[in-house]
């Protein structure tokens, strides 16, 4: 992703249309976005005027926004308007946390990241007035897709005025290959993780090589566990602002049942979450 020129959102006239409208203008302008509004319904000229009222009290956008207005099923809309429109990045608000009916039959933010053509920003406490975002964690494991996921991730600390960034590399217990059950053993376990780490640690600054990182403070964690789900407590737990993941390849019925890294991030959200397309 890294440049982003036009964002979306979805606009729908419940509580929380006044915070995240809010959010979504200050993102446009601090990339100096075009805004591309999508109402799922018809329009009239209430909903008109509550939006010309609510933008009013925004901060003046740099680019004028556009609004569609068009009837259907939310998700297939949605999804037409990013592909017709090139969108970069969807802004949608987001459930933080999911019962297990959610969870198996799939809430529109969650059926909409599965299928986007684009980035999507997940957003789990929008606020009219603007919260800093201090400290970004995104995922570092190793992937085809996570050096443009690292990159996209220092561009928006740099637009978003983001001090630290914290790159987590997600290693699986299952690569550590020892039984620990004794002293000797649990020295071995101990050696091989040392091992396991370096062998991240090294990939990753590889990848760092090649970014300008002034002006932020970069740290590098790896992390034994399972994927998706270490990450999300490390986030929680370290009260990050913003996490940043890879998309996931295209999910199908058994990923739901045995959830795929980003299941266990989309069920619970642990902070605000952006999913890099």
């Amino acid at each position: 992703m890294q440049k982003i020129h036009k964002i979306l959102i979805g606009i729908a006239f419940s509580p929380n249309l006044k915070p995240n409208l809010f959010e979504a203008v200050r993102l446009s302008n601090m990339f100096n976005a075009e805004l591309v509004g999508v109402h799922v319904g018809a329009k009239s000229d209430q909903k008109t005027t509550q939006l010309t009222q609510l933008l009013s009290e925004c901060e003046p956008l740099n680019k004028p926004i556009k609004t569609i207005w068009e009837v259907g099923k939310p998700v297939d809309i949605i999804l037409k308007t990013a592909t017709n429109e090139n969108i970069d990045l969807l802004i949608l608000g987001a459930i933080q946390r999911e019962n297990l009916l959610k969870y198996y039959v799939g809430s529109i933010a969650r059926k909409i990241t599965r299928k986007a053509p684009c980035s999507v920003l997940l957003l789990i406490k929008p606020s009219v007035v603007r919260v800093p975002c201090k400290h970004i964690v995104v995922n570092g494991l190793k992937d085809d897709r996570t050096e443009e996921t690292i990159k996209t991730a220092f561009v928006v600390s740099k637009y978003l005025k983001s001090s630290k960034i914290t790159i987590v590399e997600e290693v699986s217990q299952s690569e550590l290959h020892v039984k620990v059950n004794d002293d000797t053993t649990l020295r071995k376990a101990n050696i091989t993780k040392e091992r396991l780490k370096n062998r991240e640690d090294q990939r990753v600054r590889h990848i760092l090589e090649n970014i300008d990182s002034q002006n932020i403070t970069v740290k590098t964690q790896s992390i034994f566990g399972t994927r998706g789900y270490s990450i999300g407590h490390y986030a929680r737990v370290k009260r990050a602002d913003l996490l940043i993941m890879n998309a996931p390849n295209k999910l199908g019925f058994f990923d739901r049942i045995f959830p795929h890294d980003i299941e266990y991030i989309l069920s619970e959200l642990p902070t605000d979450v952006l999913i890099v397309k």
